[in-house]
C-alpha cells in the first residue's frame, strides 16, 4: 500500500504521456470510428425489424429511438474499454513485471494511470461519433437530465471495468495465459452486462439474478442514466458502483500482494 502512495505525482505523468502517445495513433481511431458506425448501423436495422416485427412504439418502456441512444452509449463505452489482460500477461511473459516492480509506482496504480487516460480518450471521440449518428437519424433526444447524471456514472463503471479487468489479469501471475478468462469476462459483459439490450428487457429471475452482479454497473448503469433518467434511482445505481469499487480494489491489491510473492519471471 506504501507503493500505492509514495509515487503519486507520477500517475498524473503516466497520463500524460498515454494520451500523448495515443494522439501518435490518428489512424487506430479513424478505423475504430469507422467500425463503431458499422457496428450502430447494424444494430439499427436488427432493432428496427425487432420493433417492426413486435408491432408496438416500446419495448419494455424503451422506444426504438430510446433503443438506439442506449446502444451508441454502450457501444461507444465498450470499444474505449483497452485489454488489461493482454498487456500483464506479457509483462509476466518478457519478465517486464520485474521491472515495473522496481520503479516508485504501484503496479496496479501505474496501469490505472495508463487506463484511465487510454480510455477517457476514446470515450470521448466514440460519443461525439456516436452522438453526431444519432442527432442525424433522430434528432435532439429528449432525455431529462440523463445527460448531466451520465459522467458521473460513466467514472463509476470505467473505475469498475478497470477492476474487474485487472483482477482477471493478475491471473497472469498464477496461469500466464489469461487470454480465456477474458473472453469470458468480455461475453458476460455483452449479456449480463447489459451491452447488447437493457436489462428490464430480461426475464424477472435472470434481471434478479443481475442486480448481484457487477456486470451491470459498467455499461447498463451510464446507458440506463442516459436514455432513462431517474434522480431517485440515481443515488442508489451510484452506491451499487462504489459498494463494488472498494470490494473489488481489496481483492485486486490482495491478489497482487499474493502473486508478488510467488511470480516466477520468465525471460529475465
Amino acid at each position: 500500500m506504501r507503493s500505492l502512495t509514495l509515487g503519486w505525482r507520477k500517475y498524473p505523468a503516466v497520463t500524460r504521456i498515454t494520451l500523448k502517445n495515443s494522439f501518435a495513433y490518428v489512424g487506430d481511431f479513424l478505423v475504430r470510428t469507422v467500425f463503431l458506425v458499422v457496428i450502430l448501423y447494424i444494430f439499427m436495422q436488427l432493432w428496427s425489424a425487432t420493433y417492426a416485427g413486435e408491432g408496438e412504439a416500446t419495448i419494455a418502456g424503451y422506444t426504438f429511438s430510446d433503443m438506439v441512444w442506449y446502444l451508441i452509449v454502450t457501444e461507444a463505452i465498450t470499444l474505449a474499454l483497452p485489454s488489461l489482460s493482454s498487456v500483464v500477461e506479457q509483462d509476466v511473459k518478457s519478465g517486464d513485471v520485474a521491472y515495473r516492480l522496481t520503479k516508485p509506482m504501484h503496479y496496479v496504480g501505474y496501469y490505472c494511470a495508463w487506463y484511465n487516460a487510454d480510455v477517457g480518450l476514446k470515450l470521448g471521440i466514440n460519443l461525439i461519433v456516436g452522438g453526431a449518428l444519432g442527432l442525424l437519424v433522430f434528432g435532439v433526444p429528449d432525455f431529462g437530465y440523463g445527460w448531466l447524471a451520465f459522467p458521473v456514472v460513466a467514472v463509476g463503471a470505467i473505475a469498475v471495468n478497470f477492476l474487474l479487468n485487472m483482477i482477471v489479469a493478475l491471473c497472469a501471475f498464477w496461469v500466464e495465459e489469461t487470454t480465456g478468462l477474458e473472453f469470458v469476462y468480455k461475453k458476460l459483459l455483452f449479456t449480463v452486462g447489459g451491452m447488447l439490450m437493457p436489462l428490464g428487457m430480461f426475464p424477472g429471475w435472470l434481471q434478479e439474478i443481475c442486480q448481484w452482479l457487477p456486470f451491470q454497473a459498467v455499461l447498463y448503469f451510464p446507458a440506463h442514466t442516459v436514455t432513462s433518467f431517474d434522480g431517485a434511482k440515481l443515488l442508489g445505481m451510484l452506491a451499487v458502483q462504489w459498494g463494488w469499487i472498494v470490494l473489488l480494489a481489496v481483492v485486486a491489491l490482495w491478489m497482487y500482494g499474493r502473486g508478488v510473492k510467488k511470480l516466477h519471471v520468465n525471460g529475465g
